[in-house]
């Protein structure tokens, strides 16, 4: 009996499935592995750490995360980054997506030359300025305020803001925003009831990725922000370790109590996520 060519390619489908899925079975594994043991470690005792600190825990430890936010001041720092995370993409989506319209829909002279500038910018790192602005942000009086992280933030995720807003606009038809024209609506009416409606998982995007970006931040908060009652969840937990570097239970339930909020928002978003990178990251 001669075997069909139809069961050969279901044959070879399946192989491939099944290496996809391997391959994708190890990526979560490195992915979600060190989540996992921070988070079985933040409830284990520090002896028990030293014994076994990559198996399960004999007796839960809850009051490791209490002890972490008590003395890691955590109720402020949070707070702190919240500030810092809502002004940057409130500012970036107003900013960003004003740009990404006006560069998409209004066609002004250079526009193609302002995408180039934007994307060549976006590689440029911040150590090649960072000098002459922290002098800058000195003689302004910007060091140790929020409003001066905020522009230093906007500003560094701008041009990633307008190319993928921008690319993402270009793709949405223009009927619609025709016909609402010839309704009588002006420029911002169109912006704000037709184009922000259906470019909002592009908006999304931007909002979520810029928001756990900030959230993350280390560096140029350290140098910029030097009050203790003004520093970011990350720069707290940073001088949190300095403090009680040996008690790795404490500083594991700091550093859990740091990702879970960026962790549980991205994968309750991740779907959307992904839609906005995937519909709005391919055209220029």
């Amino acid at each position: 009996m001669i075997a069909k060519p139809e069961f050969f390619l279901f044959r070879k489908q399946r192989e491939s499935t099944v290496f996809n899925h391997i391959f994708l079975s190890i990526l979560v594994f490195f992915s979600l592995g060190p989540v996992v043991l921070l988070g079985l470690n933040s409830i284990k005792s520090n002896s028990e750490i030293g014994l076994n600190p990559l198996g399960l825990p004999r007796e839960i430890h809850l009051e490791n995360f209490g002890n972490a936010w008590e003395k890691g001041e955590f109720a402020r720092t949070f707070k702190n980054s919240v500030i810092l995370v809502v002004g940057t993409v409130f500012a970036e989506l107003t900013l960003g997506g004003l740009a990404a319209y006006s560069l998409a829909r209004r066609n002004p002279p250079g526009g193609n030359f302002v995408m180039i500038y934007l994307l060549v910018a976006s590689t440029v790192p911040i150590w090649l300025y960072l000098v002459p602005l922290f002098f800058l942000w000195r003689q302004l009086g910007l060091i140790n305020t929020y409003h001066g992280l905020i522009l230093i933030y906007t500003a560094l995720n701008a041009p990633f803001s307008i190319f993928l807003l921008r690319s993402y606009l270009i793709g949405l038809p223009v009927e619609l925003e025709d016909a609402a024209r010839v309704d009588g609506a002006n420029e911002l009416q169109v912006l704000l009831r037709i184009i922000v409606p259906l470019a909002w998982p592009g908006f999304l995007t931007v909002g979520l990725v810029v928001g756990l970006g900030i959230w993350s931040e280390f560096q140029v908060a350290l140098i910029f922000v030097h009050k203790p009652d003004m520093f970011p969840v990350t720069t707290s937990y940073f001088k949190f370790t300095d403090r009680f570097g040996r008690d790795w239970a404490m500083t594991s339930a700091g550093a859990f109590m740091m990702i879970a909020p960026v962790l549980v928002l991205f994968l309750a978003l991740q779907r959307r996520f992904v839609e906005g990178l995937t519909q709005g990251g391919v055209k220029f």
